[in-house]
């Protein structure tokens, strides 16, 4: 804290309003006590200029493109790193030593498997649910099955808890899809790797053997590292709300699940391909730029600019190379959707009103063409980035759950209804 302070005056008062420095970022002003000295609150919808919490987990800084993990920044992870190396340094605030790492990655591994009654539990579900329904449902669930791990006084439970959910949402989103698409489950294979394991859980057949493709696991491996965590967004602040009513732990991560389906969230590159099949050919892109320059057309380009970063997307460039890589191996001469934007991409990169607006193809636009490309169904886009995420909330839930000050989360209101009123009797109305 600076030892400076912002005045504010209101009905002939002053209050000094403390200024809190961060490490990185804008100063902030520290309005704890306003209301019981002032009896005024403030008016922020949407929380856009309000810090909810400290975090020393992950720092965003929009203007720049710059994207932090503990201090990382992310285009040397993507490059260098893996996403259980990532899931140890959000966890626990630095990179692991070798047997750190071969610890943390021995008990990811040996959590893989979900209990085998979990199996039933899927079948209650109709066939055609979609797969984020079930994973709400399922991991909610988790705590009558792991009900050894939702002790949140107790630091060893909090940690099996964050294993398994670590280790078991790969798990339950492959069943997830693989129930959908009728299919039966596949175990997990403690030989592959975290994110060669997943993919052999949801494109595996009893009938025949998978070889999983390195060009395929390390794009997977990517899309997760880079999706792992992203600040206080949506999804995050769900669970640190619903952990500061003291829920369990998995109680909180399902309701982050939740949240991050959204079409406004987590559904952001499964809009973008949508859209992609909306245009259709590439003979019809000229014609789709043009009413997404035309502002009375109400077209918006889906998988363009990004609301944080108003220069880049630091996730993007990284995407862009495994999207490359992967449309290298798999090829795009016969895909009209990947055609499409391959075309989009490279005239959006050249057209000098999307470079004029910032408007640069984003994460959530590659991470959608590789996901196609791999054979995913648009409905487990969004399944896939909760299973990325999933170490970025439990991360923020434990740093929320050992905050000496934590309070039960309880935001304001301006009140526009109506002023007290007396009761009228059911005859005379």
């Amino acid at each position: 804290m600076s030892d400076n302070a912002a005045k504010l005056e209101l009905n002939g008062t002053t209050y000094d309003l403390p200024v809190l420095k961060p490490t990185l970022g804008p100063d902030v002003l520290d309005i704890r006590k306003l209301y019981g000295e002032a009896d005024v609150f403030t008016f922020d919808p949407g929380f856009t200029s309000t810090a909810a919490c400290e975090s020393a987990i992950t720092f965003i800084d929009g203007d720049v493109g710059e994207l932090l993990y503990r201090g990382y920044p992310i285009e040397q992870l993507a490059d260098k790193s893996t996403h259980l190396e990532v899931c140890y340094l959000l966890l626990y605030g630095e990179l692991p030593t070798s047997s750190q790492l071969a610890d943390f990655t021995q008990r990811v591994t040996r959590h893989t498997m979900v209990h085998e009654q979990m199996h039933y539990f899927f079948r209650g579900f109709r066939r055609d649910a979609h797969p984020m329904a079930t994973m709400v449902g399922v991991v909610g669930a988790m705590a009558a099955f792991y009900h050894d791990s939702t002790d949140i006084n107790d630091p060893w439970q909090r940690e099996v808890a964050a294993i398994r959910m670590i280790a078991k949402l790969p798990t339950i989103a492959a069943m997830a899809y693989k129930y959908s698409v009728g299919q039966p489950f596949v175990y997990p294979k403690n030989a592959l790797s975290y994110s060669g394991n997943f993919l052999h859980m949801c494109f595996a057949v009893p009938a025949e053997d998978y070889v999983v493709s390195p060009v395929l696991e390390k794009a997977m491996d990517r899309i997760m590292m880079l999706h792992a965590d992203h600040e206080q967004n949506a999804s995050t602040s769900t669970v640190r709300l619903a952990g500061s009513s003291g829920a369990n732990p998995f109680a909180c991560i399902a309701a982050g699940i939740a949240c991050l389906w959204g079409p406004a969230h987590g559904g952001a590159n499964q809009a973008a391909l949508e859209q992609l099949r909306e245009i259709g050919t590439v003979d019809r892109i000229p014609e789709f730029i043009a009413k997404a320059k035309d502002k009375t057309s109400g077209i918006k380009l889906m998988g363009f600019g990004h609301r944080v970063y108003k220069n880049f997307d630091p996730r993007a460039k990284v995407m862009k190379e495994s999207a490359d890589e992967v449309l290298g191996l798999l090829g795009v001469e016969n895909n009209p959707l990947l055609q499409v934007a391959k075309e989009l991409e490279r005239i959006a990169l050249e057209d000098d009103y999307f470079i004029s607006k910032k408007l640069y193809p984003n994460v959530d636009f590659y991470s959608g063409i590789i996901l196609e490309a791999m054979g995913f169904p648009t409905a487990m886009f969004t399944p896939i980035f909760a299973i990325s995420r999933t170490v970025g909330w439990i991360s923020q839930w434990k740093e929320m759950i050992g905050e000496k000050n934590q309070k039960i989360g309880r935001p304001r209101q301006l009140y526009i209804g109506p002023a007290k009123r007396d009761y009228v009797d059911l005859r005379h109305r």
